[in-house]
């Protein structure tokens, strides 16, 4: 058994900060109470982090449940926020619905991408899947700059042409996130651990490692990428060394999908309707500790520049 401590870089972890007017990520249509004490379907609500439109109150007769009024809020205790759904869509906009396309003859493209290097995936129809190496939270509004706005439609004067809206001015929102060396740096092109990203025939696997390679490489030509197939890929540690089939990336390829993945963080915007976000700040931490995501608890311990290796979690065995 091949059991070497593992030292470097386990993760790449960041915190953002970014600014933005109005909403960007709505729930959809709310039920409240509105005047007279009567429910009304059309309050339109963005995303409130721990957010319940019931009161608490309850009618005892019936049990039901009473609701609560639009301007019942505290924006500090339920604040804004950008789903990490609607984040991850965003920064893979460009390739947000080729998914829908992949097939057992095109898998190998997705895997030569940012989708299937570090978004992740999963196809239904074959179950090849690939976990995203990138974590990201929630983005979480600061400023609680909320509203509450009626509006009325041009024309119309009956009770069913009013709506209403929680709006919001200036926001400011703080995210966290990390991208895991160990997941990054390993695809499985085998079925036995379930984890299979595609499925291969003999010799195919050289193929698919020299597609990814040269996708890599376009990303940054002054490195030296290296996408190898093995048959026997062991995890760092096991008891019986039983390996897959998988592409190992060497600490340079590593590097380059790292920096392509922060440079796509840095200059993320989203632009819905009247509203928008972008990125304004990003600190990064080249974590080699066991600490994960130590930039939250404390940023002073945080390393910001590389300077070292990335930890190297498998090896191939003959």
């Amino acid at each position: 058994m091949r059991s070497e401590k593992i030292t470097g870089i386990r993760s790449v972890d960041f915190k953002i900060v970014s600014k933005g007017h109005g909403v960007v990520n709505w729930n959809g249509p709310t039920t409240l109470l509105g005047d007279g004490g009567k429910t009304v379907d059309n309050h339109t609500m963005p995303k409130l982090r721990g957010y319940t439109n019931l009161s608490g109150r309850v009618k005892e007769e019936t049990g039901y449940k009473y609701k609560k009024e639009a301007t019942d809020i505290d924006f500090k205790v339920n604040p804004l926020y950008i789903s990490q759904n609607c984040i991850r869509h965003h920064l893979f906009r460009e390739q947000a619905f080729d998914l829908h396309y992949a097939n057992t003859k095109n898998i190998k493209n997705v895997l030569a991408s940012l989708t299937g290097l570090i978004r992740g995936f999963v196809v239904p129809a074959t179950q090849n899947k690939r976990t995203s190496p990138l974590l990201i939270e929630d983005f979480v509004d600061q400023l609680g700059n909320g509203n509450f706005e009626q509006f009325g439609q041009a024309g119309e004067r009956d009770s069913s042409s009013f709506y209403s809206k929680t709006t919001f001015g200036d926001t400011e929102y703080i995210s966290y996130g990390s991208i895991s060396i160990e997941q990054l740096q390993f695809i499985s092109l085998d079925k036995k651990f379930d984890r299979e990203a595609m499925a291969i025939k003999e010799g195919e696997g050289e193929e698919v490692a020299q597609l990814v390679e040269e996708y890599i490489t376009s990303l940054d030509s002054s490195r030296s990428p290296k996408a190898t197939f093995h048959k026997n890929c062991v995890r760092n540690g096991t008891i019986f060394e039983e390996g897959e089939n998988g592409i190992l990336l060497n600490d340079d390829a590593v590097a380059i999908l790292i920096d392509e993945t922060l440079h796509k963080l840095n200059e993320l915007s989203i632009r819905q309707a009247k509203s928008y976000m972008y990125v304004d700040e990003m600190s990064v931490d080249y974590n080699d500790s066991n600490k994960m995501m130590r930039i939250k608890s404390d940023e002073s311990s945080i390393v910001s520049t590389l300077n070292g290796k990335y930890a190297s979690y498998f090896y191939a065995k003959d």
